[in-house]
């Protein structure tokens, strides 16, 4: 049986050497160290298993504006109750907070990173917890602050109830089977970012003023559900972007005031890809769904959209739109009759595109789509279309009513 030592660490003041390390170092594997209030010298490295955790408030472990503040190479360390602060500010070197690197079942809880470039850097760690910390970077411009969490071929880590503002992104990257839940980010670039990782789960998270609230790129078996992505900042800014993604599930999420809500990126050539969007509130975006060439492998079911300026756009030219099951969504643009009363529309629900399919391909053109000269233009064209227009969805069994959803 491990037996846990104890220590308890008088103040320490910041220009003594490091008797921090020299604790770690001496402490024996598994011991628990516990700081009363103070400042603590940092860029420390721990190679064995130990808890450090803050006795009180205010125990700052304070870097050197270089490097890496604290450094873990060993399984079944804790971090819990601290404030760790100023890391260097070189992004090819990865200065963070924490890194932790080829360990697995460690934590991080209860936490404050600050002024630190990354806050947590996991490199094929797995079996992290990473929970109740506040993350947020250095002052720079947002291209060049690091990621709050970059999580690097790591697997099974759970990352849940942190609060996440005014980094770059938060990256999971040849990364599978974690769970982010319950987070809020506010404030960043690209707020969950996903590449070439699978099997992982997003849920019950808040994204709000951020670029891109969720993207996923060449990812597969991933599902995203019971989000909330508000307000995403810029004339581009998407709410939740997927590229050539496979076999997804977006389900009771709240996309709300975006520039586009959801965007499909996928190559018509490529199989598999399929999506399943079931039961999200999709409203007041300038763009619900906007898909970028093929319209394919995509089931739309159950979802409520409504208040955006377009329901439906198609932002490349091509007719590949086919293999979807699009049917029992609420759209507020609906015109048709219920006379059964079973809240499924008598007709089905067409969204084409019209003269105005120009703004579609040309961003200079979408400049002025709000203008009263494409007003005029988009009247005429339901009225009489003067060019052939272009059916690019249907819903065969449109709801008239809204989906009282559970979100």
């Amino acid at each position: 049986m491990i037996k846990t030592v104890l220590f308890l660490f008088t103040f320490i003041s910041i220009s003594l050497a490091n008797p921090l390390q020299d604790a770690i170092d001496n402490a024996p594997a598994y011991a628990t160290l516990k700081l009363p209030a103070g400042i603590y010298s940092g860029n420390i490295i721990i190679n064995k298993p130990l808890t450090i955790m803050g006795k009180e408030p205010n125990v700052i472990i304070k870097g050197e504006n270089s490097a890496r503040v604290i450094t873990i190479n060993s399984s079944y360390v804790k971090l819990n109750n601290l404030t760790i602060t100023d890391s260097g500010n070189q992004m090819i070197t990865l200065d963070s907070a924490i890194q932790i690197k080829k360990a697995n079942y460690c934590e991080v809880s209860n936490c404050k990173l600050l002024n630190s470039l990354y806050g947590i850097d996991l490199m094929m760690a797995n079996h992290t917890l990473i929970s109740n910390n506040y993350i947020t970077s250095k002052k720079n411009d947002i291209e060049f602050r690091g990621d709050a969490i970059k999580i690097w071929y790591s697997n099974n880590n759970i990352i849940k109830n942190n609060t996440i503002d005014s980094v770059r992104d938060t990256t999971l990257t040849y990364s599978n089977h974690n769970l982010i839940k319950n987070n809020t980010f506010t404030n960043n670039r690209f707020a969950l970012h996903l590449s070439m990782s699978h099997n992982n789960i997003l849920e019950e998270n808040s994204l709000k003023y951020n670029s891109v609230g969720i993207m996923l790129m060449m990812a597969k078996d991933t599902k995203i559900v019971k989000n909330s992505v508000f307000s995403s900042t810029g004339a581009a800014s998407m709410g939740i972007l997927l590229k050539n993604t496979e076999n997804i599930l977006l389900k009771n999420n709240s996309i709300k005031y975006n520039a586009v809500g959801i965007y499909i990126d996928t190559k018509h050539t490529q199989a598999g890809m399929q999506r399943k969007i079931l039961n999200n509130t999709i409203a007041y975006n300038k763009e619900a769904l906007n898909f970028h060439a093929a319209i394919k492998n995509n089931t739309i079911v159950g979802n409520n959209i409504y208040a955006n300026i377009d329901d439906v756009v198609k932002s490349a030219r091509s007719d590949v739109t086919y293999l979807n099951i699009i049917e029992k969504n609420y759209w507020d643009m609906y015109s048709g009759f219920d006379k059964n009363k079973d809240n499924i529309g008598d007709t089905s629900h067409k969204i084409y595109q019209y003269a105005d399919q120009l703004w579609h391909y040309d961003h200079k053109i979408k400049f002025f789509y709000a203008s009263p000269l494409f007003s005029l233009l988009n009247f005429l064209a339901n009225l009489a279309p003067f060019v052939e227009p272009v059916l690019i969805l249907e819903d065969k069994k449109p709801l008239v009513e809204p989906l009282h959803l559970l979100l």
